[in-house]
């Protein structure tokens, strides 16, 4: 059983962006600019974006973070999209989920120009995708295409079960797998006889946000098991009260396998990078 390590596959993705951006200021292109609307205080969301400020600074990027209240209307927080659509020094933008209720997230999503939509979510983007054509890919199967390919994992002619049929995750990934020449099944909370598709797998991606759902008796011996979910659970043991769970049993599922992503560590940080590769991208696009 290998670890597929997050951490250190996205710190020498990073390390190749810096010297990336490092030669565009050499020949005076502009800096590559990262933009991030956070609303509200959600602890998750206050992490993450604290961290993509941490990436960015890193790899050379200048980075904006707009913090609004969780009562902004729907319609100042498009105002505040546009503002950011129309700014030619902004190359990349992103809108952190989830958003309070009031808001509308799709009419959020589809706001933001595809052209700076480094998240990958506009439809635009969404339908390139899915004809195989130059785009922003979502952030996180991106990420994992890229894990994939580190650990030079063979793709082509393997059975790959996605688990999890999501617009951010799921449908996405089971595209990317089948350009990557993979027979592909999504399965979802309707899904008959999930176990029996499981253990036929040589790839399972678990992206459903259900901890430890993936038990060992659901896979075969030397899958590749990427474990997409994290989950907060009540550990009292542990000096912060919780502990963070993926969607795999990890102590008992990666006996099993050949290669598998731990929690955390693992697909987190590479959808980190996933975001600074597409924003490196919309710079070189212009």
């Amino acid at each position: 059983m290998q670890i597929l390590d997050g951490n250190l596959v996205s710190k020498a993705l990073k390390a190749n962006i810096k010297i990336e951006v490092d030669n565009l200021k050499i020949q005076g292109v502009k800096t590559p600019h990262l933009a991030a609307i956070l609303v509200g205080a959600d602890g998750a969301s206050m992490t993450y974006v604290g961290a993509k400020e941490k990436d960015c600074k890193e790899v050379g990027f200048d980075s904006t973070v707009l913090r609004f209240d969780a009562d902004i209307s729907e319609n100042d927080l498009l105002a505040e999209i546009e503002k950011i659509n129309n700014n030619d020094s902004i190359d990349g933008l992103i809108v952190q989920l989830p958003l309070p209720k009031h808001i509308n997230e799709k009419k959020i999503t589809e706001t933001i120009n595809w052209k700076k939509d480094v998240d990958g979510f506009h439809p635009m983007n969404v339908g390139l995708m899915f004809k195989g054509l130059p785009c922003y890919l979502p952030a996180t199967p991106f990420g994992i295409i890229k894990l994939l390919e580190y650990y030079q994992i063979e793709t082509a002619g393997k059975s790959c079960v996605v688990i999890g049929r999501s617009d951010i995750v799921g449908k996405p990934m089971s595209i990317l797998m089948l350009q990557k020449n993979c027979t592909v099944t999504i399965c979802h909370s309707k899904t008959k006889n999930l176990t029996e598709l499981t253990q036929q797998a040589d790839i399972v991606i678990a992206a459903l946000g259900i901890p430890e759902f993936l038990k060992k008796e659901m896979v075969k011996e030397g899958a590749i098991v990427i474990d997409v979910g994290i989950s907060r659970v009540n550990d009292a043991s542990s000096a912060k009260g919780y502990s963070l769970k993926g969607d795999v049993d990890f102590a008992n599922v990666s006996p099993k396998c050949s290669y598998i992503t731990p929690v955390p560590g693992g697909v987190g940080p590479m959808t980190r990078v996933g975001l600074m590769l597409n924003t490196l991208e919309a710079v070189k696009r212009k």
